[in-house]
């Protein structure tokens, strides 16, 4: 077959030519050419992308049935979590993380689970030979496993290989290394990642078989490649976690079948990666009695409550204090600090602030502002919090305490863990008690900070 001639586009002006160049001839922005395949001047029953394009009549949204999909469970119950309930017949998944971050491990087991439940697998590996991959298998204790194998990079005999075997669910490891044979550059480059990802999705959606593609990073931990990826595909999961960690989190970043930044959390075993089922533990740090500066509030992942400590430290700086948040954003610890000096009086200029989210979770939602100030003025005053004590609520510039998106959850996730106190905001209050939580609704940070003071 012959090869398809290839021409570069300008990302720019959308300009054309027939060679790459440094600087395009039309607009005279450089570095913006890409490689991609020139279409033919033909009907349209020619064009690769022709199957896509089926015939559908105007339809009112009230006429148009409304069936869920139907999903298939991969045995691992986080993983199923983060997906809305299992894999979806036809869908694409992208799933990215830093390198030995687990990323393999997961869908090797999760592929082995399938299988044995009697859905029909495929684990096309670009990056491992076989061996390598059995290698693996049984070191995370996998045997007598009778999933597929392909140690293949080149796109056309992979979608050949999709053609002939027919699996329900395979996995694509990765989509960096994938090239086609209709384009002439390497693999991992911007025009072969989008090309190759465009004919996996085709052959999803026209089979019914679900793919899920593992994508590399950045070092920025953005997925590589061009951003038309994430959009192409169904689902994007990102495999977070320190290495040096033995917990991961996959984090739903999109999903058409079900909620975004649903979390799943695991555990890296010798035999694995096994679901952890109570992750507030994880966060939590185990001390014998309260020590000043910590302070545990009831953050939202998803659906999912989580409790997590928030840890603070208060020390004399020099004509310079430093600021320094892990786990939370930088600039909003700045904000804090300033609305605790005005509208509590306690001043923390000439200190030095460390504030810690304990377990290595990303806090992004506002919930945490009043357990941030809580455990910094802890630490100030060299006095803990009480033993059982819980605070969420997001604080605005004037003082005031503003509501957190479904508080009477995280006041039942936090009761059924054991805590005994909370200060809450007061729109968050419940109308009926919750048994053993003593519950102080507060509009103010001053409030909350003589709310404290009484408890001590």
């Amino acid at each position: 077959m012959a090869k398809d001639k290839t021409i570069y586009t300008c990302n720019e002006c959308g300009g054309t030519t027939p060679k790459w160049l440094g600087k395009c001839p039309h607009c005279q922005a450089w570095n913006t050419l890409i490689e991609s395949i020139a279409e033919p001047a033909a009907s349209s029953k020619n064009n690769r992308f022709a199957a896509l394009a089926k015939t559908a009549e105007v339809m009112a949204l009230a006429d148009i049935e409304a069936s869920d999909f139907e999903r298939t469970p991969t045995g691992l119950d986080e993983l199923d979590r983060v997906l809305g309930g299992g894999i979806v017949e036809g869908g694409v998944v992208l799933i990215g993380g830093d390198p030995g971050i687990g990323k393999s491990t997961l869908l090797l087991q999760a592929l082995d689970a399938l299988q044995r439940s009697g859905q029909k697998t495929l684990y096309v590996t670009g990056e491992e030979s076989g061996a390598q991959v059995a290698l693996r298998s049984r070191r995370l204790g996998i045997v007598n496993s009778q999933v597929q194998v392909l140690a293949e990079i080149q796109l056309e005999k992979i979608l050949a290989t999709l053609q002939t075997h027919r699996p329900q669910i395979a996995v694509i490891d990765s989509i960096q290394t994938v090239y086609s044979d209709q384009l002439t550059s390497a693999p991992g480059s911007v025009a072969q990642v989008r090309e190759c990802a465009a004919h996996l999705t085709r052959a999803a959606k026209s089979s019914g078989v679900a793919i899920v593609l593992v994508g590399h990073v950045t070092k920025e931990g953005a997925l590589a490649g061009p951003r038309v990826l994430e959009h192409m595909v169904d689902t994007v999961l990102y495999f977070e976690g320190d290495t040096h960690s033995s917990f991961r989190l996959v984090r739903a970043i999109k999903n058409r079948f079900g909620a975004v930044n649903e979390i799943g959390v695991f555990a890296m075993t010798e035999h694995g990666l096994k679901g952890v089922s109570n992750p507030s533990a994880i966060f939590l740090s185990q001390h014998p009695e309260p020590v000043p500066g910590s302070c545990v509030m009831v953050t939202l992942e998803g659906t999912r409550p989580l409790l997590v400590e928030i840890q603070a430290l208060v020390d004399s700086g020099g004509p310079s204090p430093r600021r320094l948040s892990v786990g939370l954003d930088k600039d909003r610890l700045a904000m804090l600090l300033a609305v605790l000096h005005r509208h509590a009086g306690i001043a923390c200029m000439d200190q030095d602030v460390f504030v810690n989210a304990v377990g290595g979770v990303r806090i992004s939602e506002p919930a945490a502002d009043l357990a941030v100030l809580l455990a910094i003025t802890s630490s100030l005053r060299g006095k803990p919090l009480p033993k059982g004590f819980i605070a969420f609520g997001e604080v605005g510039l004037a003082g005031e305490v503003r509501p957190a998106p479904r508080g009477q959850e995280r006041l039942k996730e936090a009761a059924k863990l054991g805590f005994s106190v909370a200060i809450v905001p007061k729109a968050n209050a419940p109308k009926k008690p919750i048994e053993g939580l003593t519950i102080h609704a507060v509009e103010r940070v001053e409030q909350a900070m003589e709310v404290v003071r009484g408890l001590g």
